[in-house]
């Protein structure tokens, strides 16, 4: 087994060479004076299974695009098998048909994956687990909630769990089973014109809670914003938020603070421009190769 580490890594395929004793081999990379990408794989891999760590995270058409090109590129120079590993899948948002003529955009990058050659792939967290079943190949999931509890129990003391809305039911139960406590879940509605985010609530009092938002991806953050203000106006004591991909678009951080949020914690399966506490998940990873 060889890890390659592609042009977006965050470090995940540095640690997955010592962990699992691996030779690495990083890709060479530039980009062409008109925005194109140019790739190369400096190493005959003839017979060998390499391990392709490459996320898309922003710039997402670029990670992906150059994602493919390293699979190819991979299979040329004599990869026996590439398992690909995508901490954060891009367009895994767009996962069905909402309104008539939508394109399915997690299918289409999905199949884009298996077709060039990545004959197993490796996600942290999906979406929706479902929306994986249009992957051809064999599959693999790695769960970062362990990571992500362990840093959480570090910072408060009577934790809460709340998932912002009833998508985020799953990850408000498993993340509540491993800090040992108690859970539930808000109700959201989307507006599929506006994109404007309604939540609402059935709970009691969270009085002398310590409440633990958890989601798997935090983009503006409107949802967790929201819930954020909920939880407070039912007594909470204080309202920490948990995400396993961390986008934080259009000021999301700042939001998430002007609405009492006191630690924004993420994975480094995307690493946002503003300073947050990111927990390394590689060890989750290495598990599942």
């Amino acid at each position: 087994m060889i890890i390659v580490g592609g042009t977006a890594t965050n470090g995940i395929d540095e640690n997955l060479s010592k962990l699992m004793g691996a030779r690495l081999v990083k890709v060479e990379h530039k980009v062409f004076p008109d925005g194109e990408s140019y790739i190369r794989v400096p190493s005959t891999l003839s017979g060998e299974e390499a391990v392709l760590v490459q996320t898309t995270q922003p710039p997402q058409d670029k990670n992906l695009v150059e994602l493919f090109l390293t699979i190819e590129a991979l299979k040329d120079v004599g990869a026996s098998k590439v398992t690909v590993v995508v901490p954060y899948l891009a367009y895994s948002r767009q996962d069905r048909r909402f309104l008539d003529g939508e394109a399915v955009s997690v299918k289409t990058i999905l199949n884009i994956i298996y077709r060039l050659g990545g004959s197993t792939l490796i996600v942290v967290e999906p979406h929706h687990l479902e929306s994986l079943d249009y992957f051809p190949g064999e599959l693999r999931v790695a769960d970062p909630l362990p990571a992500l509890a362990k840093e959480v129990k570090r910072l408060v003391r009577r934790p809460f769990v709340l998932g912002p809305d009833r998508g985020a039911l799953g990850r408000a139960e498993r993340m509540a089973k491993e800090l040992g406590c108690e859970f539930a879940f808000l109700e959201k509605e989307r507006d599929r014109h506006t994109g404007e985010i309604r939540v609402k609530s059935n709970l009691g009092s969270l009085k002398g809670y310590d409440v633990v938002l958890i989601d798997d991806i935090v983009s503006t953050g409107g949802t967790l914003v929201e819930a954020a203000k909920i939880a407070y106006s039912l007594g909470a004591e204080s309202v920490n938020a948990t995400a396993v991909h961390l986008l934080l678009v259009n000021g999301a951080l700042q939001k998430l603070k002007e609405a009492g949020v006191r630690e924004v914690i993420g994975t480094n399966t995307v690493i946002p421009r503003e300073k947050v506490n990111l927990v390394d998940i590689s060890e989750q990873i290495a598990v599942k190769l």
